[in-house]
């Protein structure tokens, strides 16, 4: 992989070169000063800039032949607030385990901050919450600890409860506030938004707005568009950093892109051309050369002159058209292709396929949501939204068959066939084959589902346990597509999914329109795909 920085308002990739970054502050925010101890202040800042710097770093994973990264070079500012986007499989969480350096590798990574790393993980969740948070932020005060819950919207009390007894969104936000009191670190936070629902990620996403010095993986467009000002970009043959948010940085790499295959088209005409070209001369030289012999008394010093400046122009000819050739090769190296998803939905002679009334899920003995009553129907595509622990998946999980204890009714269309994606994918073992033979699906339009997910052909022999986040969601969403259903029943299909992935999916949605209910916490998402919500 090699790796450039586009800028707003420039076309050209700039080389990351050891100093550009804090050169470019420099002047950027001496101009214009109006004192003498004003510039002082400016330089003593710009001199304190950090950067983190990483030069040629080669990585595979011990016992594989595929490098994860090779020959990677880039750096960053400590102060950014930078997304981190791409496909799922190609290597985030693994390039922030390398800046912790957890594995070993070829190159070198420098910096001079700490890193610390979110999720965090609690080998007992049975402690106060605020001894928790002290282990993570040793020099952090009580007040401050207070403060930042506040700002996250998480009541002061919960510090001296047990951590096991929050949600996992209120652990998520006191756990990211106890990170941003360990001054002078620098946060690699992963995928952070998988627990929180759609009102508490933009509650998130103003917090870290706030703070600065971290890397954000999300695949959540808002989210990232929320929060940070620069995105690293992992793309197919390099990695770019650009100033600006998600949806800038996808502006850029569209208009790249389609440049790019503007010009690829421009050169394979201009290749033809030149090949007609250079075997149109070669053949005017052979028969000229040729003319000399067997004519009668002709000038064969002329003739082969001819002859030669000809053949030089023919290989000239052939040296551009060579040229042109690297040049296409060059282009469209990082082109993101998302082929055409397909879908099978079955049509059911009843018009309502299933009627809740008075619904209240129950786990030993109480309720874990409020009576909740409504109707599916055929070419619905219901949303159900609401806070984390509201009992949306235990409904889904309920409508899907699972044995749950509940009050109340669930009236569902004789013969229906339902497809269900489950929230959880920690459960998966074996490879892709026996997958789709124990669920009975075909499984070769398993693999050809999967494939247009970006799967890798070498991945189908792999253990699934070994799969990224985003690979485990993919095999359930790829089941899913290979089977005929009335009712599609998706617990967030979209966490650790790619973006990519997810437009695929919306499209696939907006173009079958199957009968479905679901939930997703990426606002994009259901406001485009949902025809009515229903709120616990």
């Amino acid at each position: 992989m090699g790796v450039s920085a586009v800028w707003p308002g420039r076309r050209k990739l700039l080389s990351c070169g050891p100093a550009f970054c804090s050169i470019g502050k420099f002047f950027a925010l001496s101009y214009g000063t109006k004192s003498p101890q004003s510039r002082r202040r400016t330089v003593r800042r710009c001199m304190t800039v950090s950067m983190i710097q990483v030069e040629n770093l080669t990585f595979a994973y011990p016992g594989s032949s595929h490098n994860v990264f090779e020959n990677c070079s880039f750096q960053i500012d400590t102060n950014w607030k930078l997304g981190f986007v791409g496909r799922n499989g190609r290597g985030k969480t693994t390039l922030l385990q390398l800046l912790r350096q957890k594995y070993e590798y070829s190159g070198k990574i420098i910096s001079s901050v700490q890193f610390d790393y979110f999720p965090y993980v609690v080998s007992d969740k049975s402690r106060l919450v605020i001894e928790v948070l002290e282990e993570i932020a040793p020099n952090a005060q009580e007040w401050e600890f207070l403060r930042e819950c506040s700002r996250l919207d998480v009541d002061g009390e919960v510090l001296w409860r047990p951590l096991e007894t929050l949600s996992e969104g209120e652990q998520t936000k006191v756990l990211l506030a106890a990170f941003f009191l360990n001054e002078e670190h620098f946060q690699l936070i992963d995928e952070p938004t998988n627990h929180l629902d759609a009102n508490a990620r933009k509650l998130v996403s103003d917090y870290l707005r706030t703070k600065k010095g971290f890397i954000l993986v999300s695949h959540d467009r808002l989210f990232l568009d929320g929060c940070v000002d620069h995105i690293l970009s992992l793309n197919r043959a390099t990695i770019e950093v650009q100033s600006g948010n998600f949806s800038a940085w996808m502006i850029n790499f569209e208009r790249q892109q389609s440049f790019e295959r503007a010009e690829k088209e421009r050169l394979k005409k201009e290749i033809s051309h030149l090949q007609r070209a250079a075997q149109r001369t070669s053949a005017w030289s052979d028969r000229t050369e040729a003319a000399k012999y067997g004519n009668g008394p002709v000038d064969r010093g002329y003739i082969g002159h001819k002859a030669a400046k000809m053949q030089r122009r023919s290989k000239s000819i052939e040296n551009r058209r060579a040229q042109a050739v690297e040049q296409k090769a060059a282009l469209l190296k990082n082109e993101e292709t998302a082929e055409t998803l397909k879908l099978f939905p079955l049509s059911h002679h009843q018009q309502t396929l299933a009627a809740l009334r008075e619904v209240e899920v129950c786990y030993n003995g109480a309720a874990v949501c409020r009576p909740v009553s409504f109707d599916i129907r055929q070419g619905e595509r219901i949303a159900l939204v609401g806070k984390n622990g509201s009992g949306k998946s235990s409904l889904l999980k309920l409508l899907a068959g699972c044995d749950l204890s509940h009050t109340g009714t669930i009236s569902l269309a004789s013969g229906l066939v339902v497809s269900y994606v489950p929230q959880d994918t920690s459960g998966l073992r074996g490879t892709i084959s026996e997958f789709a033979k124990e669920h009975q699906i075909d499984g070769t339009l398993f693999r050809t589902v999967l494939r247009k997910l970006d799967f890798d052909r070498k991945q189908f022999e792999k253990d699934m346990k070994d799969f990224s986040g985003g690979q485990k969601k993919k095999v359930f969403l790829a089941k899913s597509l290979c089977e005929k259903a009335h009712l599609y029943i998706w617990d967030e299909p979209l966490n650790f999914v790619d973006l990519y992935s997810r437009m695929q999916v919306e499209q696939l949605l907006q173009t079958f329109a199957p009968t479905m209910i679901f939930v997703e916490h990426d606002r994009a998402f259901w406001e485009l795909i949902s025809t009515r919500t229903v709120s616990l």
